[in-house]
Protein backbone atom coordinates (compact mmCIF):
# COMPACT_ATOMS: atom_id res chain seq x y z
CA UNK A 1 0.00 0.00 0.00
CA UNK A 2 1.47 3.38 -0.99
CA UNK A 3 0.89 6.88 0.36
CA UNK A 4 -1.89 7.55 -2.15
CA UNK A 5 -4.05 4.90 -0.46
CA UNK A 6 -4.35 7.08 2.64
CA UNK A 7 -6.45 10.15 3.20
CA UNK A 8 -4.72 12.85 5.25
CA UNK A 9 -6.60 15.12 7.62
CA UNK A 10 -5.12 17.70 9.99
CA UNK A 11 -6.93 18.71 13.19
CA UNK A 12 -6.29 21.84 15.24
CA UNK A 13 -8.08 20.27 18.21
CA UNK A 14 -7.44 16.68 19.31
CA UNK A 15 -10.93 16.76 20.82
CA UNK A 16 -12.22 16.52 17.24
CA UNK A 17 -10.55 13.11 16.87
CA UNK A 18 -12.37 10.08 18.25
CA UNK A 19 -10.64 9.10 21.49
CA UNK A 20 -11.23 5.38 21.02
CA UNK A 21 -9.72 5.44 17.53
CA UNK A 22 -6.66 7.39 18.75
CA UNK A 23 -6.17 5.12 21.76
CA UNK A 24 -6.37 2.04 19.54
CA UNK A 25 -3.18 3.24 17.88
CA UNK A 26 -1.58 3.66 21.30
CA UNK A 27 -2.70 0.20 22.38
CA UNK A 28 -1.17 -1.64 19.41
CA UNK A 29 2.17 0.17 19.61
CA UNK A 30 4.62 -1.47 22.02
CA UNK A 31 6.66 1.75 22.11
CA UNK A 32 3.76 3.99 23.12
CA UNK A 33 3.21 5.24 26.67
CA UNK A 34 0.47 7.00 28.70
CA UNK A 35 1.62 10.43 27.54
CA UNK A 36 0.42 9.60 24.04
CA UNK A 37 -3.08 8.76 25.17
CA UNK A 38 -5.89 10.95 23.89
CA UNK A 39 -6.77 12.03 27.43
CA UNK A 40 -3.27 13.30 28.22
CA UNK A 41 -2.82 15.27 25.00
CA UNK A 42 -6.38 16.60 25.24
CA UNK A 43 -5.79 17.70 28.84
CA UNK A 44 -2.73 19.69 27.76
CA UNK A 45 -4.74 21.46 25.08
CA UNK A 46 -8.09 21.94 26.82
CA UNK A 47 -6.43 23.32 29.97
CA UNK A 48 -4.67 25.99 27.95
CA UNK A 49 -1.21 24.64 28.82
CA UNK A 50 -0.34 23.71 25.23
CA UNK A 51 -2.36 25.81 22.83
CA UNK A 52 -1.85 28.66 20.38
CA UNK A 53 -1.75 31.23 23.19
CA UNK A 54 1.20 29.45 24.86
CA UNK A 55 3.10 28.92 21.60
CA UNK A 56 1.90 25.36 20.91
CA UNK A 57 -0.33 25.60 17.83
CA UNK A 58 -1.64 22.05 17.41
CA UNK A 59 -1.77 20.44 13.97
CA UNK A 60 -2.57 16.80 14.70
CA UNK A 61 -1.82 14.87 11.52
CA UNK A 62 -3.99 11.82 10.84
CA UNK A 63 -4.00 9.25 8.06
CA UNK A 64 -7.15 7.29 7.23
CA UNK A 65 -7.95 4.11 5.35
CA UNK A 66 -11.53 4.79 4.49
CA UNK A 67 -13.16 5.52 7.85
CA UNK A 68 -10.39 3.77 9.81
CA UNK A 69 -7.73 5.85 11.60
CA UNK A 70 -4.46 4.28 10.46
CA UNK A 71 -1.84 6.71 11.78
CA UNK A 72 -1.54 9.87 13.87
CA UNK A 73 1.22 12.35 14.71
CA UNK A 74 1.17 15.00 17.50
CA UNK A 75 2.49 17.94 15.45
CA UNK A 76 2.77 21.52 16.68
CA UNK A 77 3.79 24.82 15.12
CA UNK A 78 6.03 26.11 17.92
CA UNK A 79 6.57 29.80 18.60
CA UNK A 80 9.52 29.19 20.95
CA UNK A 81 11.72 26.39 22.31
CA UNK A 82 10.44 26.15 25.87
CA UNK A 83 9.14 22.87 27.27
CA UNK A 84 11.10 20.64 24.89
CA UNK A 85 14.26 19.51 26.79
CA UNK A 86 16.25 19.11 23.57
CA UNK A 87 17.88 22.49 23.36
CA UNK A 88 18.16 24.33 20.05
CA UNK A 89 18.63 27.94 21.17
CA UNK A 90 21.96 28.15 19.32
CA UNK A 91 20.24 27.04 16.12
CA UNK A 92 17.65 29.78 16.57
CA UNK A 93 20.44 32.34 17.04
CA UNK A 94 22.17 31.13 13.87
CA UNK A 95 18.97 31.59 11.89
CA UNK A 96 18.48 35.09 13.25
CA UNK A 97 22.08 36.04 12.38
CA UNK A 98 21.43 34.78 8.86
CA UNK A 99 18.30 36.90 8.63
CA UNK A 100 15.97 33.89 8.72
CA UNK A 101 13.08 33.52 11.15
CA UNK A 102 13.45 30.33 13.17
CA UNK A 103 10.04 30.57 14.79
CA UNK A 104 7.52 29.22 14.25
CA UNK A 105 8.99 25.78 13.63
CA UNK A 106 7.42 22.34 13.30
CA UNK A 107 7.70 20.09 16.35
CA UNK A 108 6.61 16.48 16.88
CA UNK A 109 6.60 15.83 20.62
CA UNK A 110 4.50 15.47 23.73
CA UNK A 111 4.56 18.94 25.29
CA UNK A 112 6.65 19.29 28.47
CA UNK A 113 7.37 15.55 28.48
CA UNK A 114 10.93 14.31 27.85
CA UNK A 115 9.90 10.66 27.70
CA UNK A 116 11.07 8.52 24.79
CA UNK A 117 8.49 6.62 22.78
CA UNK A 118 6.78 6.33 19.46
CA UNK A 119 6.13 9.59 17.64
CA UNK A 120 4.40 8.11 14.60
CA UNK A 121 1.42 6.23 15.97
CA UNK A 122 0.23 3.66 13.42
CA UNK A 123 -1.70 0.44 13.01
CA UNK A 124 1.15 -1.12 11.01
CA UNK A 125 4.49 -0.35 9.38
CA UNK A 126 2.91 0.66 6.08
CA UNK A 127 0.86 3.34 7.81
CA UNK A 128 3.90 4.47 9.81
CA UNK A 129 5.98 4.94 6.66
CA UNK A 130 3.11 6.87 5.09
CA UNK A 131 2.89 9.06 8.22
CA UNK A 132 6.59 9.93 7.97
CA UNK A 133 6.27 10.74 4.27
CA UNK A 134 3.26 12.94 5.02
CA UNK A 135 5.07 14.71 7.84
CA UNK A 136 8.04 15.54 5.60
CA UNK A 137 5.68 16.64 2.84
CA UNK A 138 3.94 19.05 5.21
CA UNK A 139 7.29 20.44 6.37
CA UNK A 140 8.47 20.91 2.80
CA UNK A 141 5.25 22.48 1.56
CA UNK A 142 5.13 25.18 4.26
CA UNK A 143 7.58 27.99 4.92
CA UNK A 144 8.39 27.15 8.53
CA UNK A 145 12.11 26.98 9.23
CA UNK A 146 12.48 23.41 10.41
CA UNK A 147 11.03 20.13 11.60
CA UNK A 148 12.04 18.46 14.87
CA UNK A 149 10.97 15.05 16.16
CA UNK A 150 11.91 14.65 19.82
CA UNK A 151 12.47 11.51 21.91
CA UNK A 152 11.45 9.05 19.20
CA UNK A 153 12.26 5.35 19.23
CA UNK A 154 15.49 4.10 17.67
CA UNK A 155 13.57 2.39 14.86
CA UNK A 156 11.68 5.54 13.93
CA UNK A 157 14.83 7.66 14.24
CA UNK A 158 16.61 5.38 11.77
CA UNK A 159 13.75 5.79 9.28
CA UNK A 160 13.97 9.56 9.66
CA UNK A 161 17.72 9.50 9.16
CA UNK A 162 17.25 7.52 5.94
CA UNK A 163 14.78 10.21 4.87
CA UNK A 164 17.48 12.88 5.25
CA UNK A 165 16.90 14.13 8.78
CA UNK A 166 19.76 14.76 11.20
CA UNK A 167 20.00 12.61 14.31
CA UNK A 168 20.91 14.07 17.67
CA UNK A 169 21.75 12.01 20.75
CA UNK A 170 21.14 13.09 24.35
CA UNK A 171 21.45 11.38 27.72
CA UNK A 172 18.84 10.41 30.27
CA UNK A 173 18.95 8.27 33.41
CA UNK A 174 16.78 5.19 33.91
CA UNK A 175 16.53 2.53 36.61
CA UNK A 176 15.95 -1.09 35.64
CA UNK A 177 14.43 -3.74 37.83
CA UNK A 178 16.65 -6.80 38.04
CA UNK A 179 13.99 -8.89 39.79
CA UNK A 180 14.65 -7.23 43.14
CA UNK A 181 12.35 -8.65 45.84
CA UNK A 182 12.59 -5.41 47.83
CA UNK A 183 14.52 -2.16 48.17
CA UNK A 184 17.11 -3.80 50.42
CA UNK A 185 17.93 -6.24 47.62
CA UNK A 186 18.37 -3.32 45.25
CA UNK A 187 20.76 -1.66 47.69
CA UNK A 188 22.76 -4.86 48.06
CA UNK A 189 23.40 -4.83 44.31
CA UNK A 190 25.12 -1.43 44.50
CA UNK A 191 28.73 -0.64 45.23
CA UNK A 192 29.48 -0.03 48.88
CA UNK A 193 29.96 3.77 48.59
CA UNK A 194 26.70 4.23 46.69
CA UNK A 195 24.82 1.96 49.09
CA UNK A 196 26.20 3.89 52.06
CA UNK A 197 25.25 7.21 50.46
CA UNK A 198 21.64 6.20 49.85
CA UNK A 199 21.22 4.86 53.38
CA UNK A 200 22.65 8.10 54.79
CA UNK A 201 20.28 10.22 52.68
CA UNK A 202 17.25 8.20 53.75
CA UNK A 203 18.33 8.40 57.39
CA UNK A 204 18.59 12.20 57.19
CA UNK A 205 14.98 12.40 56.03
CA UNK A 206 13.80 10.22 58.91
CA UNK A 207 15.80 12.26 61.40
CA UNK A 208 13.93 15.34 60.22
CA UNK A 209 10.70 13.69 61.43
CA UNK A 210 9.45 13.01 57.91
CA UNK A 211 7.06 10.17 57.14
CA UNK A 212 6.11 9.20 53.62
CA UNK A 213 3.19 7.51 51.92
CA UNK A 214 2.08 6.79 48.39
CA UNK A 215 -1.37 7.21 46.92
CA UNK A 216 -2.55 5.80 43.59
CA UNK A 217 -5.41 6.77 41.31
CA UNK A 218 -8.72 7.64 42.92
CA UNK A 219 -7.09 7.53 46.38
CA UNK A 220 -5.49 10.88 45.50
CA UNK A 221 -7.93 13.44 46.89
CA UNK A 222 -8.76 16.94 45.68
CA UNK A 223 -6.87 18.27 48.71
CA UNK A 224 -3.84 16.22 47.68
CA UNK A 225 -3.98 17.76 44.22
CA UNK A 226 -4.31 21.27 45.66
CA UNK A 227 -1.23 20.73 47.81
CA UNK A 228 0.68 19.10 44.98
CA UNK A 229 0.02 22.15 42.81
CA UNK A 230 1.52 24.36 45.54
CA UNK A 231 4.60 22.15 45.51
CA UNK A 232 4.82 22.10 41.72
CA UNK A 233 4.53 25.88 41.52
CA UNK A 234 7.11 26.36 44.26
CA UNK A 235 9.68 24.42 42.23
CA UNK A 236 9.30 26.86 39.35
CA UNK A 237 9.23 29.87 41.69
CA UNK A 238 12.54 28.76 43.19
CA UNK A 239 14.03 28.95 39.70
CA UNK A 240 12.27 32.24 38.86
CA UNK A 241 10.30 30.46 36.12
CA UNK A 242 6.66 30.15 35.12
CA UNK A 243 4.99 26.73 35.52
CA UNK A 244 3.98 25.00 32.31
CA UNK A 245 0.99 23.18 33.81
CA UNK A 246 -2.06 24.30 35.80
CA UNK A 247 -4.72 22.94 38.14
CA UNK A 248 -7.11 22.30 35.26
CA UNK A 249 -4.60 19.98 33.59
CA UNK A 250 -4.02 17.96 36.74
CA UNK A 251 -7.76 17.79 37.47
CA UNK A 252 -8.38 16.46 33.97
CA UNK A 253 -5.82 13.66 34.10
CA UNK A 254 -6.98 12.81 37.63
CA UNK A 255 -10.49 12.32 36.28
CA UNK A 256 -9.65 10.63 32.97
CA UNK A 257 -6.58 8.48 33.63
CA UNK A 258 -6.36 7.89 37.40
CA UNK A 259 -5.09 4.34 36.89
CA UNK A 260 -1.79 5.82 35.70
CA UNK A 261 -1.13 8.21 38.58
CA UNK A 262 1.12 7.85 41.63
CA UNK A 263 1.48 10.59 44.23
CA UNK A 264 4.24 10.46 46.85
CA UNK A 265 3.46 12.52 49.94
CA UNK A 266 5.90 13.69 52.62
CA UNK A 267 4.55 14.71 56.03
CA UNK A 268 6.03 16.18 59.22
CA UNK A 269 3.90 15.94 62.36
CA UNK A 270 0.90 15.16 60.13
CA UNK A 271 1.51 18.25 58.02
CA UNK A 272 2.19 17.89 54.29
CA UNK A 273 5.55 19.37 53.33
CA UNK A 274 6.33 17.89 49.89
CA UNK A 275 4.94 15.72 47.11
CA UNK A 276 6.02 14.13 43.85
CA UNK A 277 3.96 12.83 40.94
CA UNK A 278 4.76 9.78 38.85
CA UNK A 279 2.89 8.31 35.91
CA UNK A 280 3.03 4.56 35.42
CA UNK A 281 1.93 2.01 32.87
CA UNK A 282 1.34 -1.53 34.09
CA UNK A 283 0.93 -2.92 30.59
CA UNK A 284 4.32 -1.63 29.49
CA UNK A 285 5.80 -2.12 32.98
CA UNK A 286 7.19 1.38 33.33
CA UNK A 287 7.11 4.28 35.81
CA UNK A 288 7.93 7.83 34.81
CA UNK A 289 8.98 10.39 37.41
CA UNK A 290 7.44 13.72 36.47
CA UNK A 291 6.95 16.63 38.90
CA UNK A 292 7.93 17.48 42.45
CA UNK A 293 8.03 20.28 44.97
CA UNK A 294 8.28 21.14 48.66
CA UNK A 295 6.97 23.95 50.85
CA UNK A 296 9.63 23.45 53.53
CA UNK A 297 13.34 22.75 53.05
CA UNK A 298 14.34 19.24 54.16
CA UNK A 299 17.78 17.81 53.43
CA UNK A 300 17.70 14.92 50.92
CA UNK A 301 13.88 14.95 50.67
CA UNK A 302 14.06 15.45 46.91
CA UNK A 303 16.04 12.21 46.53
CA UNK A 304 13.61 10.34 48.79
CA UNK A 305 10.44 11.50 47.02
CA UNK A 306 11.67 11.50 43.45
CA UNK A 307 13.92 8.43 43.40
CA UNK A 308 13.76 6.09 46.39
CA UNK A 309 9.98 6.12 46.83
CA UNK A 310 9.55 5.68 43.09
CA UNK A 311 12.00 2.78 42.98
CA UNK A 312 10.30 1.13 45.95
CA UNK A 313 6.94 1.45 44.18
CA UNK A 314 8.38 -0.03 40.99
CA UNK A 315 9.79 -2.99 42.90
CA UNK A 316 6.53 -3.58 44.78
CA UNK A 317 4.49 -3.42 41.58
CA UNK A 318 6.93 -5.46 39.49
CA UNK A 319 7.54 -2.60 37.06
CA UNK A 320 10.65 -3.09 34.97
CA UNK A 321 11.75 0.49 34.30
CA UNK A 322 11.72 3.77 36.19
CA UNK A 323 12.62 6.82 34.13
CA UNK A 324 13.92 9.69 36.20
CA UNK A 325 13.35 12.45 33.64
CA UNK A 326 15.70 14.63 31.62
CA UNK A 327 19.23 15.59 32.68
CA UNK A 328 20.88 15.14 36.06
CA UNK A 329 24.06 13.07 36.32
CA UNK A 330 23.50 13.04 40.10
CA UNK A 331 20.94 10.30 39.42
CA UNK A 332 23.76 7.82 38.81
CA UNK A 333 24.59 7.85 42.51
CA UNK A 334 20.96 6.94 43.22
CA UNK A 335 21.03 3.76 41.14
CA UNK A 336 19.90 5.08 37.77
CA UNK A 337 21.92 4.35 34.63
CA UNK A 338 22.79 6.63 31.70
CA UNK A 339 20.94 5.76 28.49
CA UNK A 340 20.88 7.35 25.05
CA UNK A 341 17.81 9.13 23.71
CA UNK A 342 17.36 10.41 20.17
CA UNK A 343 15.76 13.19 18.15
CA UNK A 344 15.62 13.94 14.42
CA UNK A 345 15.88 17.34 12.72
CA UNK A 346 15.37 18.87 9.27
CA UNK A 347 16.17 22.50 8.43
CA UNK A 348 14.81 24.19 5.34
CA UNK A 349 17.85 26.37 4.67
CA UNK A 350 20.47 24.04 3.18
CA UNK A 351 23.43 26.06 4.47
CA UNK A 352 22.15 25.97 8.03
CA UNK A 353 21.16 22.32 7.64
CA UNK A 354 24.77 21.58 6.74
CA UNK A 355 26.09 23.63 9.65
CA UNK A 356 23.81 21.84 12.09
CA UNK A 357 24.84 18.49 10.59
CA UNK A 358 28.46 19.27 11.44
CA UNK A 359 27.42 20.41 14.91
CA UNK A 360 25.46 17.25 15.77
CA UNK A 361 28.33 15.13 14.49
CA UNK A 362 30.77 16.87 16.83
CA UNK A 363 28.24 16.82 19.64
CA UNK A 364 27.68 13.10 19.12
CA UNK A 365 31.37 12.41 19.71
CA UNK A 366 31.14 14.36 22.97
CA UNK A 367 28.01 12.47 24.02
CA UNK A 368 29.71 9.12 23.35
CA UNK A 369 32.66 10.18 25.50
CA UNK A 370 30.30 11.38 28.23
CA UNK A 371 28.41 8.06 28.16
CA UNK A 372 31.66 6.17 28.56
CA UNK A 373 32.70 8.39 31.46
CA UNK A 374 29.31 8.18 33.17
CA UNK A 375 29.22 4.41 32.83
CA UNK A 376 32.40 4.20 34.89
CA UNK A 377 30.52 5.76 37.82
CA UNK A 378 27.36 3.67 37.76
CA UNK A 379 26.13 2.42 41.09
CA UNK A 380 25.70 -1.26 40.24
CA UNK A 381 28.61 -3.51 41.13
CA UNK A 382 28.33 -5.33 37.81
CA UNK A 383 27.04 -3.67 34.67
CA UNK A 384 27.16 -3.56 30.92
CA UNK A 385 28.22 -0.23 29.41
CA UNK A 386 25.05 1.74 28.69
CA UNK A 387 26.42 2.97 25.37
CA UNK A 388 26.83 -0.56 24.09
CA UNK A 389 23.27 -1.39 25.10
CA UNK A 390 21.98 1.70 23.31
CA UNK A 391 24.02 0.83 20.22
CA UNK A 392 22.61 -2.69 20.24
CA UNK A 393 19.09 -1.25 20.36
CA UNK A 394 19.89 0.75 17.23
CA UNK A 395 21.50 -2.27 15.53
CA UNK A 396 18.50 -4.49 16.15
CA UNK A 397 16.15 -2.07 14.42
Amino acid sequence: MDDSDYRTQVFADIGQIDAAAWNELVAVDADANPFLRHAFLCALQSSGCADADTGWLAQFVTLWRGSKLAAAVPLYAKGHSYGEYVFDWAWADAHERAGISYYPKWLVAVPFTPVAGTRLLALDESARQAALATLLEIAGANDLSSLHVLYATARQIQAMERAGMLVRTTIQYHWRNRAYPDFAAFLSALTQPKRKKIRAERRKVLEEGITLDRRVGSAITAQDWDFFLRCYESTYANHCATPYLNRSFFATIAAQMPENLLLVRALRDGRLVASALGIFDRERSALYGRYWGAVEPVSCLHFECCYYQMIEFAIEQGLQVFEGGAQGSHKIARGLDPVATFSAHWLRDRRLHGAVARFVQREGVTVIAAMDELSEHRALREHRPALSAASEDMDRC
